[in-house]
Formats: C-alpha cells, structure tokens, sequence
C-alpha cells in the first residue's frame, strides 16, 4: 500500500528529486547523508551513557550504592534509580521538544549531547556507599535525572533532524535513524562492559572496572558534538521560520488542539518499551538469579540480539514506507504479546543458546516496532508541533512503559516466584500499544501537511527575524 497521496505536488514530497538537477543538488544530498549519520551517531552515544546506567544497575550498583543483606532488595532499589532517568524525560521532552519547534532542532541536539555526557562522566567518579555514606545514592540519583532530562529532549530532535531531510515519502527509513541509536548504543555499552567483565576479576570490575565504562562517555560525546556542530538547521524548520509559523506556545498546543495525537503516539510505545526492558536489562538479572548462569553468558545474549537489531531496525523502517505503517505496528504488537509465553518455557533450562536464541527473537520483533515508531510519532503532529508532540509523546510513554518495567518485573518475579506475572504484563503492555495504533492516522496525512508547507510562498526574510520569543 502506498503512503503517497497521489495529487501532493512530487518537488513538495520527493525534495531529493525534484532538485536533483539543480546547483545546490550535492550539497543537500551532503546534508542529508550528514544527517543521518548525526542522528544515528548522536543518539547512539547518549544511549551507550544510558545503556551502561542501566547494565550497571542489574550488575553492580545495588551492591555498591544501596548495601542490604537481601541481594533482590538492592537490585530493586537499583532499578528504582533506573527508573529516574525515566521520570525526568518529560522535563526534557518539555524544556527541549518546546525549544525545537522555537529554536530549532540543531541547537537541541548539542544542548543535549552536553547534557548527557557530563552527567554520565560525574557518575564513574562518584564514591560508593561504603566511601561516601548516603550521600553516594542521593548523588547518582540526581546525575541519573540529568540524564533522563538529557535523554528526553534528545530523541524527538534527533528523528526530526534525519526525517526533515531526506524525502518524506521515506520517512520510516530515514527517522529510523534514530531508532538504531538505542540497539547500537545498547550493543557498545554492553560491549564494554563483556570485554572488561572478561578481562578483569569479579573483584576488580566492582571496585573500578565498572567506572571505565562512565569515563569512556566523554570520548564518544567529543566526537558526536564534532558531527553535529557541522550541521545546518533543517529545510522544514526554515520554512517554519520564513512562513512566521513557528508556535508562541507550543506545548499548549499540543495539549488543547492534538489531544488525539499525543494519546495515541503516548499509547503506542508502552509495548515496545517494556518489551525492550525485559530483554536488554532485566533478562540480565533473570539470567544471572533465576537461571544460575553467569553474567559474561548473560551479557552476551543481548549483545548478539542488539548486534542484529543495528541492522534490522533501518530495514524495518524502510518497510513501513512499502507497506502500511500501521498494520506492521499493530501485527508486531500482536507477535510482542505472544512472545513471552515461548521464551520463558524455552529458556528455563538454564542453558544459554535458547537463552540467546528467545533473545534474538525477542528484539526481531522489538525492531518491526521500534523502527517504523519514530516515523508514526511523529507524523501524528503537525509540523509546527512535530517537536514538541514527539517529545511529549515519548517522555510521557517512558514513565508508564519503560521506567517502571524492570521494578515490576523485579517485584513480580519476588512475589510469585514464577515466569507467567512477567509474560502476563508484557502481553498487556502489546494490548495498550494496540489501542494506540487503532487512534493513530496513516501517514497520507503528514505528507500533505508536508507538501502544503513546502509549497506554500515564502515571506521576506527581513519579515522572520525576532517573530518567535522563546
């Protein structure tokens, strides 16, 4: 099924081609090519500083940082720093997808990067608990927020900034750029951490091998401020500022004029991101607690099924753009709810390939969601709201998706001993982000918001400059 509309103007919704003849054709297929590439890097590196947060928690920090004689106790409580970075996504949903609908999306994006890094950097110099008393958790609490504050203002900007380049009848292939940010960032953190965990003794990895990892950040941060600082701001945002368009008060309006928007793109990611926490974090501790294996062997199973996900995730993309975006959504909601019911059974004989195997499986399907996602968000919005309701959307689903999976998890798995509680939740978690594809439009929409913007005569600059206070 097509997703273009067939009487939208071809220079409107195919810039690429409609230009290609012209002057200036290299130099924005330059842009869009850098685009991609600052999107993905970029987001990749702030989830490599979120991933190891969340790889240490289930590992070494509830030992570290929060001492009990119950070893699930201080895992929980780990978690429940874990789930901070959640919270505080909306700040940065607000604060940022507000100021890149205003600002632009560029400044965001390096407004961000900073943001994130510094505060991961802080964490692998914090004392523990036994050097610095209660002080240590209250601190790794506060950078954990900063990150999350980071984290939310980064995801809707960095989509926008790769979709509103390249062509939007590609949309899904080119806003899955980031999307493959959290797998890759997810696979180099995970990464890390095997190589020291195999290098180093048990003893050595929880008194400092651990700390490499945090200090590692600002390396990666360096080189994702260097790609992004050679960007220029993106075609969809200058027509914005040349048409006077930019909102005074965007979050408000997403709120009064798009409610339906918001709830559908908010309803649409609980599935995934539960699914993606039970299979990149919490399987750690099932594996390691429940299933007596080792940590390497742990660890290794989500490094392989994030390996596949760098590569599935743009082809899932791109084929939400061949074929109709929301049914791929709803069917790989429909195969998340079931999955689980396999797994657990397969993997409970405590041997690591059906681990590794219910593993792969598991973030195949989490691609087929997560990589035509970015482009169903945001295409809900109007373009002049697309920061803002993206970031909103995806800030507010993490607290009730993402955040507070692995406690549940945890919590469940305490209280009933047993694997169904977890299967249960996720296959319900799939059931809301159902109701949440059945709201959403098809993307026919976005593309004539697109083609109209784009077509639309351009004020005078002299008429643009100082319209919009922030």
């Amino acid at each position: 099924m097509s997703d273009t509309p067939k009487d939208a103007p071809e220079d409107a919704t195919n810039p690429e081609d409609a230009r290609k003849d012209g002057p200036d054709a290299p130099r924005r297929r330059s842009g869009v090519r850098r685009a991609f590439v600052a999107s993905l890097t970029g987001t990749a590196l702030e989830w490599y500083d979120f991933a190891v947060y969340s790889a240490a928690a289930a590992l070494v920090f509830g030992d570290l940082f929060f001492p009990s004689e119950d070893p699930l106790t201080g895992t929980l409580l780990a978690f429940s720093t874990y789930a901070v970075g959640y919270v505080s996504r909306p700040l940065g949903g607000f604060v940022f997808g507000r100021l890149g609908d205003v600002v632009g999306r560029k400044k965001v994006l390096i407004a961000t990067l900073v943001l994130i890094g510094a505060a991961t950097f802080l964490i692998g110099v914090l004392p523990a608990y036994s050097t610095a008393g209660v002080a240590a958790p209250i601190a790794l609490v506060v950078l954990r927020f900063a990150q999350g504050v980071g984290v939310g203002g980064e995801w809707g900007g960095a989509v926008l900034l790769s979709s509103e380049f390249g062509d939007p009848r590609r949309r899904g292939f080119y806003a899955s750029a980031a999307q493959v940010g959290p797998p890759a960032g997810n696979l180099l953190a995970n990464g890390v951490l095997a190589a020291l965990g195999a290098t180093l003794t048990e003893a050595q990895f929880e008194s400092w091998g651990w700390r490499v990892a945090f200090l590692f950040s600002g390396v990666l941060v360096g080189f994702g401020l260097w790609i992004r600082a050679k960007l220029e701001e993106t075609p969809v945002f200058k027509a914005m500022e040349a048409e006077r368009s930019r909102p005074q008060a965007p979050v408000r309006e997403v709120f009064t004029t798009q409610p339906r928007a918001l709830l559908a793109a908010i309803l649409c990611r609980v599935g995934p991101d539960v699914l993606y926490a039970m299979f990149t974090v919490f399987v750690l501790t099932y594996a390691t607690e429940e299933l007596g294996m080792s940590r390497g062997s742990a660890l290794a199973a989500v490094l392989i099924g994030s390996s596949i996900q760098v590569f599935l995730m743009p082809l899932a993309g791109a084929l939400s753009d061949r074929v109709n975006r929301r049914l791929l959504y709803g069917g790989a909601s429909v195969a998340s709810g079931v999955w689980p019911f396999v797994f657990f059974p397969m993997a409970g004989g405590g041997t690591w390939l059906p681990l590794a195997a219910g593993v792969v499986v598991a973030l195949v399907i989490h691609c087929l969601l997560y990589g035509p996602q970015a482009a169903f968000i945001t295409e809900q919005f109007a373009p002049h709201l697309r920061s803002t309701g993206s970031s909103l959307a995806y800030t507010l689903a993490g607290i009730i998706g993402g955040a507070v999976a692995p406690l549940l998890f945890t919590s469940l798995l305490s209280a009933y001993g047993t694997w169904a509680p977890l299967a249960g939740y996720i296959a319900l978690a799939s059931a809301v982000s159902l109701v949440g594809v059945w709201l959403g439009r098809d993307p026919d929409a976005a593309l004539d918001e697109d083609a109209a913007l784009a077509a639309a005569p351009k004020a005078p600059a002299a008429r643009t400059a100082g319209a919009t206070r922030i």
